[in-house]
């Protein structure tokens, strides 16, 4: 779009807008009619540890909405000299689960319990028995179901339960919602009726009836929506309290709140039946979009969905690029002693190109990246160690290839599951974030785990977002029955692939023979966790 056009769109109020409250940082996306971002505004806050709970003040929260929202409109007038007054459509994203509960006076009965809080392992326990079906520790029903448990004051006081996104949508539209894919990490959803599961309802309000409390679960929690829905407008109150300037209208429809699950997978087109996509930074995850449930229950894989309701099964690891930043900057000390000066970006990329040169299976060099515990392979702690035998080809090619494979060693466990075990059927994966920055090689890595294809695109980097907003022009300007998948494919993706690499079969073989060693020495990682203190 030109710059006349896009100030056109702004100021007749065609502009639809995103926000997404990460863990580090809440970011705006103003995108234009042809999708593209055309400003954004970003405002950086951190969790703090109070009482035993990672948690956020509601002063946080708005504090940090409105310096974002503030920072997006000063971005728009910087470059094009119009101010924001009237929307499309908004949407909102968050860190999917956690528990924000609320009384009949609309108060926060306890501090906000982020989904970083590992305080409600018998709850997830307990309630995967109950369900047959896996409930991870940071879902809102094993927070919920803890509270119970540990027979905390405030339980019987509940009127509503609700997660960031879905609290911030209420606040500035009144009405008590979520998106299908947020909603899926509050309690398990029946992928047939896009609804909470009825029969694992029926058996939560059985557990808990010796309690005689004055709720039933399906009342405190919000109403289910799918993406295209409409969740409702903007209030006068809303927007005074997303825009405490005055200058945004009221009005503007709303999208269904997501979390960045489904954030990220909107932004990286992988939606549809068998696409997933794998994100990769200080953790790791990966989502894959099925086409039928899984044949059993297992504590690796998390069950959710696309903002339309489709099951997603999710392998999400702790550790990941971690170790390697660390090894890069005693490179970097190294080079610095010696009087050479090279930046980061381009150290990193010598250091995995050289990568790309050592052996497939890394010539025995065995790494573990364990920064902190990873519940797939069962550590509650972690210790970086760094083993080989005095047989192993030790050099820097093979260092720094097995540093790549153990980010991802964990992931390949649980993925195994899927696609070895399950059988589960993948045509395209979608590799985002900062493991895939230099060209190819995070790609070539993350193929060889796999046995699949992987692809990268420019605009996954625009984040979850972007992922929302888009969901909110889906809103508004899909034709009638346009899928979300249609949608992405044919207006906002057009077709790109992004690039991709196959997996080469040595690779593939190598990183095979190197996750056999990764299992059979998690002894030693257990030895370091258990003496070196």
């Amino acid at each position: 779009m030109s710059i006349d056009a896009v100030k056109n769109t702004i100021f007749t109020g065609r502009a639809v807008l995103g926000i997404e409250l990460g863990s580090t940082r809440i970011k705006a996306v103003l995108i234009g009619e042809d999708s593209s971002p055309i400003a954004s505004g970003s405002h950086d806050w951190e969790n703090r540890y109070e009482n035993g709970i990672w948690t956020y003040s509601l002063d946080d929260i708005w504090t940090g909405l409105q310096d974002c929202y503030a920072k997006m409109t000063a971005d728009v007038m910087e470059k094009y000299g119009v101010a924001v007054s009237k929307l499309a459509a908004i949407g909102f994203s968050a860190m999917m689960h956690g528990y924000m509960v609320f009384d009949e006076k609309d108060e926060l009965l306890v501090p906000f319990r982020t989904w970083r809080n590992t305080i409600t392992g018998p709850a997830s326990e307990a309630l995967t028995k109950l369900f047959d079906y896996h409930i991870p520790q940071r879902w809102s029903i094993a927070h919920l179901y803890q509270a119970i448990l540990n027979d905390e004051a405030h339980v019987p006081q509940i009127k509503f339960m609700t997660t960031l996104a879905g609290y911030i949508h209420w606040k500035l539209t009144g009405k008590k919602v979520l998106g299908v894919g947020e909603a899926s990490g509050m309690f398990p959803i029946d992928i047939h009726t896009k609804d909470y599961d009825a029969a694992m309802i029926e058996k939560f309000d059985a557990a808990v009836a010796d309690k005689a409390y004055p709720w039933r679960l399906r009342d405190i929690l919000p109403d289910v929506l799918l993406a295209g829905d409409k969740a409702g407008v903007l209030t006068p109150e809303g927007a005074k309290l997303l825009d405490p300037s005055g200058s945004l209208q009221p009005g503007a429809p709303l999208c269904p709140p997501e979390g960045d699950a489904g954030t990220g997978m909107t932004a990286t087109n992988s939606v549809a039946p068998r696409t997933g996509n794998v994100s990769a930074g200080t953790s790791v995850f990966a989502m894959i979009v099925m086409e039928k449930e899984l044949s059993a229950v297992y504590d690796a894989i998390d069950l959710v969905t696309t903002p339309v309701g489709d099951l997603v099964a999710m392998v999400h690891c702790n550790n990941c690029t971690s170790d390697i930043n660390a090894w890069v900057n005693i490179f970097k000390e190294f080079s610095q002693m010696l009087g050479v000066d090279i930046s980061m970006p381009k150290l990193y990329d010598e250091l995995y190109f050289r990568a790309m040169e050592g052996d497939p299976d890394c010539g025995g060099v065995m790494s573990y990246c364990y920064y902190s515990g990873e519940h797939i392979t069962g550590f509650e702690e972690g210790r970086p160690l760094l083993v080989r035998t005095p047989e192993s080809k030790f050099n820097l090619a093979n260092f720094m290839r097995a540093n790549l494979y153990t980010s991802l060693g964990a992931l390949k466990l649980g993925l195994d599951i899927l696609l070895k075990k399950e059988g589960v059927k993948v045509d395209s994966i979608m590799g985002h974030g900062g493991l895939f920055k230099t060209v190819g090689v995070g790609q070539k890595i993350l193929a060889a785990a796999m046995d699949a294809p992987v692809s990268v695109m420019e605009t996954a980097g625009e984040g979850g977002a972007w992922g929302i907003a888009l969901l909110a022009a889906y809103m508004v300007d899909r034709d009638p029955g346009e899928t979300l998948a249609a949608y992405l494919e044919h207006r906002v993706f057009a077709g790109d692939k992004g690039m991709s690499v196959t997996p080469d079969p040595a690779d593939v073989e190598g990183f095979n023979a190197f996750i056999r060693r990764y299992e059979a020495g998690l002894a030693v990682e257990r030895a370091a966790v258990e003496n070196i203190k």
